[in-house]
């Protein structure tokens, strides 16, 4: 796994520094996709043991991959199973670079908006899912991103509307539930559909969760997965976020039709084909701030798990971390100090501004203004799979004088948040996470620490 953070030096302003960077650190190891998957999957006498599940693979397996981390998955698939996986491929981000696979082939797409490099890898990877017959067993390999990087629309949509939609979507506020949900309609392979095209083969669907709560059915928009969302949800949302009039007539539509009993619906729970697919998550946000406080207990914090459920406007999600922090100071409640408060979740982004930024380096921007002039506080927050928003970087760390040396420079946090540019504001301080792609995804890792 390549999470390693780039900028480590310039950011080392404390002891505390130090130590909540090594902190995330731990968070980013624990999701190794590597380890994961080695955890989870078992060879035993040329059966197939994951979780309780056992599969005899006398006729070895197919691999089919999406999403951030699956290369990463792929190669601990590999070095489990060798060679008996007979065929395989995995759909990853442009720019990523992945590790050394022998048998499964590594294809490319765009996140996080999909491009033609997205439409025709998902063909390349439905050809390979179309030769399934019974008996055949695939194991489909799924994480974060996989919603923008696996994607053949329905017709008559086409690549731009595609882009276009997903797009308003991404500055809409929306959620990642509420933009999947929709995504799902509009799709081909999402929502259950690729385990309908599997069927009648056994899927084993191995996931690394970037969905708050790990709901199978949401995350890279639950391919194999039964779908409990409707076209009348869809429709609801993307009125509810006044984008209904805003996206393609050809989204429109599809999504009218569907309402009108014209187009099939996604698989739901109780269907039939899901009596041979197995959704088993390795990996997960809870797991990673597991890892993290095991590391803060031994650098001598006292710990508290808030949630791995953190959700919210970026912004005013900051406040309220504000808040305990400031408690914690005043009052050495809901934790003792020296403590370190771990936090995991996605947090969403109103877009109103023309700046460059991303969810965690606009919550560390927020904490800053409401803890400016307190001593003993650290925040950092960063995106695991190290890249925030639609900028280079990973998320931030910032403490009670943050907002104090931008004054000095003559920068104003408060314009910056409105114009979403936390990111350049941070910059200027040397106050941005930088780890390139981390080859995971396990949503967002936050921690304070207050003494």
């Amino acid at each position: 796994m390549t999470a390693m953070i780039r900028n480590l030096g310039e950011l080392l302003h404390s002891n505390l520094h130090r130590d909540a960077l090594k902190i995330v650190e731990a968070g980013l190891i624990a999701a190794d996709p590597v380890k994961a998957i080695k955890d989870k999957v078992k060879l035993v006498n040329n059966k197939l043991v994951i979780d309780g599940y056992e599969l005899s693979i006398d006729r070895g397996v197919k691999v089919l991959g999406l999403g951030k981390a699956s290369a990463h998955m792929a190669l601990g698939i590999e070095e489990v199973l060798g060679d008996l996986i007979i065929d395989g491929a995995v759909i990853i981000p442009k720019g990523t670079m992945p590790p050394d696979l022998r048998r499964i082939k590594v294809l490319y797409g765009s996140h996080p908006v999909p491009d033609g490099s997205s439409l025709n890898s998902t063909k390349e990877l439905l050809k390979l899912a179309e030769t399934r017959e019974e008996g055949d067993v695939f194991i489909v390999l799924i994480s974060g991103g996989g919603s923008a990087l696996f994607e053949e629309p329905v017709d008559p949509i086409d690549l731009n509307d595609l882009r276009k939609t997903t797009s308003l979507l991404l500055r809409s506020g929306a959620d990642i539930k509420e933009m999947n949900t929709v995504r799902k309609h509009i799709s081909r392979v999402k929502g259950g559909r690729l385990a309908e095209l599997l069927y009648p083969a056994t899927t084993v669907s191995l996931i690394l969760s970037d969905v708050v709560g790990d709901p199978v059915e949401f995350i890279a928009s639950g391919p194999t997965a039964p779908d409990s969302t409707t076209y009348s949800d869809a429709v609801s949302i993307l009125r509810r976020y006044g984008i209904w009039d805003l996206v393609p007539e050809s989204v429109r539509e599809v999504l009218s039709r569907g309402l009108r009993g014209e187009l099939p619906e996604t698989p739901k729970p109780g269907s039939p084909i899901f009596k041979k697919v197995f959704n088993v998550i390795v990996a997960s946000n809870y797991l990673s701030l597991k890892a993290m406080e095991g590391v803060a207990r031994r650098l001598g914090y006292n710990t508290l798990i808030v949630t791995s459920m953190m959700e919210g406007e970026a912004r005013e999600v900051g406040k309220f971390i504000a808040g305990i922090i400031r408690n914690i100071k005043a009052y050495d409640e809901p934790v003792k100090r020296p403590a370190v408060l771990l936090m995991g979740g996605e947090t969403t982004v109103t877009v109103r501004g023309s700046g460059v930024g991303g969810r965690n380096q606009e919550l560390a921007l927020s904490v800053a203004i409401s803890i400016a002039g307190l001593d003993g506080v650290v925040f950092a927050s960063i995106g695991s799979d190290g890249i925030d928003g639609v900028s280079d970087a990973a998320g931030a760390i910032v403490d009670g004088s943050t907002v104090i040396k931008g004054k000095d420079l003559g920068l104003n946090p408060f314009e910056a948040l409105a114009n979403n540019d936390s990111h350049n504001y941070l910059k200027k301080l040397k106050s941005v996470i930088y780890t390139g792609p981390t080859g995971t995804n396990v949503n967002d890792l936050s921690l304070a620490i207050v003494i």
